[in-house]
C-alpha cells in the first residue's frame, strides 16, 4: 500500500492510495495531475472519495470520470450529483482490500465527512496539521465537536489533510505560544521540509495533540475565540 500526494493548485493535495496497479483518489480538485500520474504509473481507478463539496476538492471529478467511466464516487450528500454512493457517520465499505470507516466531521461544511482506513485518516479540511478548517457554516459547535472526535482517535493514526497549511498554522501557534518548545521545534522541522519542496504530511494524532492549539481547547467559547483569531492572522 502506497499513498502518494498529487499536488493541485497552490497548496492542495489529492491523495492517491495505491495497491498494485489499482488506486483510489481522495478529493480530486483538478484532473490533470491525476490523469498524468495514472498514465505514468499505468494505474486503474477503483474509486473516488470526496470529503466535502468545495470546488477545490471536487472540480476534477467529471474530467476524471470521462477517462475512467463507471468509477464509483463516494461522498456525503452535499457532493451530489458528483457522488453516487452517499455516506454518513458509521458507514463502512471495502476498497483495495481495505475497510474504510466514515466519520461525520461537520463545521467547515455542514456535510463534511472523513475516512479512516486502518491507521490512516483522510480528513479533508476538517483537520490540518497544527490547525483546522475555517468554519464557513458558522456552526462552531459542530467544528468543536469534530475536533473532540479527532482527539479520541489513537495517537498513532496518520493524518492526511487536504492542504499544505502546516507552516502557516505553526507560525500562528508560535505567535500564541512562543515558549512552547514542541511548537518551535515543529516549525523549524517544517520550514526545512518545505525549503526542500517536501510535504509536511502526514502528521499523526499524537503529534497534533502536542502542536495543534485547536485540539487543546477545552470549551466551545475558547475554540470560537481561537478560530476567529486565526481567521485574522
Amino acid at each position: 500500500m502506497n499513498i502518494y500526494p498529487i499536488k493541485a493548485f497552490s497548496d492542495n493535495y489529492i491523495w492517491c492510495i495505491q495497491e498494485g496497479t489499482e488506486a483510489v483518489v481522495v478529493d480530486p480538485g483538478e484532473a490533470r495531475g491525476v490523469l498524468d500520474y495514472f498514465g505514468e504509473k499505468q494505474l486503474r481507478l477503483t474509486a473516488i472519495l470526496l470529503t466535502h463539496k468545495h470546488e477545490d476538492h471536487t472540480g476534477g471529478v467529471k474530467e476524471i470520470l470521462a477517462k475512467f467511466p463507471e468509477t464509483p464516487v463516494y461522498g456525503p450528500k452535499e457532493t451530489a450529483p458528483l457522488a453516487d454512493r452517499f455516506l454518513q457517520e458509521g458507514d463502512s465499505f471495502s476498497l483495495l482490500g481495505q475497510t474504510f470507516q466514515v466519520l461525520e466531521t461537520g463545521g467547515h461544511t455542514h456535510g463534511h465527512i472523513s475516512y479512516i482506513m486502518g491507521d490512516i485518516l483522510f480528513c479533508g479540511d476538517a483537520l490540518f496539521s497544527a490547525g483546522c478548517g475555517r468554519v464557513f457554516t458558522g456552526d462552531y459547535e459542530a467544528q468543536f465537536n469534530t475536533l473532540q472526535k479527532f482527539k479520541r482517535l489513537d495517537d498513532d493514526i496518520k493524518v492526511y489533510p487536504g492542504h499544505e497549511y502546516t507552516e502557516i498554522n505553526l507560525r500562528f501557534a508560535y505567535e500564541i505560544e512562543p515558549d512552547n518548545k514542541e511548537i518551535s521545534k515543529a516549525l523549524e522541522e517544517v520550514r526545512g521540509q518545505r525549503a526542500k519542496g517536501e510535504p509536511s504530511l502526514p502528521s499523526t494524532i499524537g503529534r497534533e495533540k502536542k502542536i495543534n492549539l485547536f485540539l487543546r481547547v477545552k470549551t466551545l467559547e475558547e475554540f470560537i475565540e481561537l478560530r476567529k483569531t486565526r481567521d485574522n492572522f
